[in-house]
């Protein structure tokens, strides 16, 4: 698959964008206004550029990725001549329905549609679907030309070809892929993320720790293990009889709510939004500039380390 059509200019949509064209696709990116586009292309060129700071790219990679990609306001010149479609328009079901009943009439039966959704299941995006079977969920993570994974999503009638091709095409850009077995809400990472945000908010509201003091341990401990070893090898490393005395000594006292957090809500009634209103578990003064900065140049070092074993690994095959 050599021509991508990317649905959307946002944050995730242009580092889609930037993924494809970087692994040498021809890209071709839409959104419905000419100032997303012009953001996206900024964002682009910045995030390339910083790239190339860190040395994980060449100078002369910047301005080939760029030639790569094209910014059309205008969907049907987006996916005219596409093999691949990623839609990343906003999380309303409506919007993305007609959009796809206006890609399904101008590609043909073959073209792969991906959704990068964390909300909706299939089986609601291809209501009226002409060609349900070759309808998929890639859902990358933010910031996706950074983030490794890749959750692939499919449904009972997803053909298997649809779910090899896009596999491989995941790999191609350099992501690392997991493909859920079936469907389910959340997926795999965010159902264990809001497992562990659900305890988290417990030990807030229960007087244990604080936001500071639950982040401190997380990026000491876990963070720091699960970049390399997951949970589950975490696990066989440490010992399974370990692991069943650990769980079964807390598994009684944990949360088991099924509601969403007081101090959550509290908190969203309040305008403590994060960064979109300087206030959240943190305080800002730009709107979270800084503190993204300083994320993904960690992002990045930890992007290159892990680019640099694999090197290492390869070449000891």
């Amino acid at each position: 698959m050599k021509n991508i059509a990317v649905i959307g200019a946002g944050i995730m949509g242009h580092g889609a964008a930037q993924l494809f064209a970087l692994a040498g696709k021809h890209v071709k990116i839409q959104a419905r206004r000419e100032s997303s586009l012009e953001k996206a292309r900024q964002l682009i060129s910045n995030s390339l550029e910083i790239m190339v700071e860190k040395r994980i790219l060449e100078e002369k990679a910047v301005g080939q990725t760029l030639d790569r990609i094209t910014f059309t306001t205008d969907l049907l010149e987006a996916i005219e001549g596409a093999d691949f479609i990623l839609e990343s328009i906003p999380e309303v079901l409506d919007q993305k329905l007609a959009t796809y009943r206006i890609m399904e009439e101008a590609v043909s039966s073959s073209v792969i549609i991906s959704s990068n959704t964390s909300t909706f299941p299939l089986e609601e995006l291809t209501q009226g679907a002409s060609h349900p079977e070759r309808f998929i969920i890639t859902h990358f993570f933010n910031p996706p030309q950074l983030v490794p994974i890749v959750e692939i999503v499919q449904f009972e009638k997803t053909e298997e070809h649809i779910v090899n091709k896009t596999y491989d095409l995941m790999k191609e850009i350099g992501k690392s892929p997991v493909v859920l077995k079936k469907e389910i809400t959340g997926f795999i990472v965010n159902r264990i993320q809001v497992a562990m945000l659900r305890e988290a908010f417990h030990l807030m509201e229960a007087g244990v720790a604080t936001a500071e003091d639950i982040d401190i341990a997380m990026k000491g401990s876990l963070g720091f293990k699960w970049a390399f070893c997951g949970p589950m090898e975490s696990q066989d490393l440490a010992g399974l009889e370990t692991t069943k005395a650990m769980v079964g000594n807390i598994m009684k006292d944990l949360s088991n709510s099924r509601e969403v957090s007081t101090l959550l809500t509290d908190m969203v009634e309040n305008k403590q939004h994060g960064i979109r209103t300087n206030q959240g578990f943190y305080k800002y003064d730009d709107f979270g500039e800084q503190a993204i900065q300083t994320r993904d140049d960690h992002f990045l070092e930890l992007l290159k380390l892990q680019l640099n074993k694999s090197k290492t690994t390869s070449a000891q095959k």
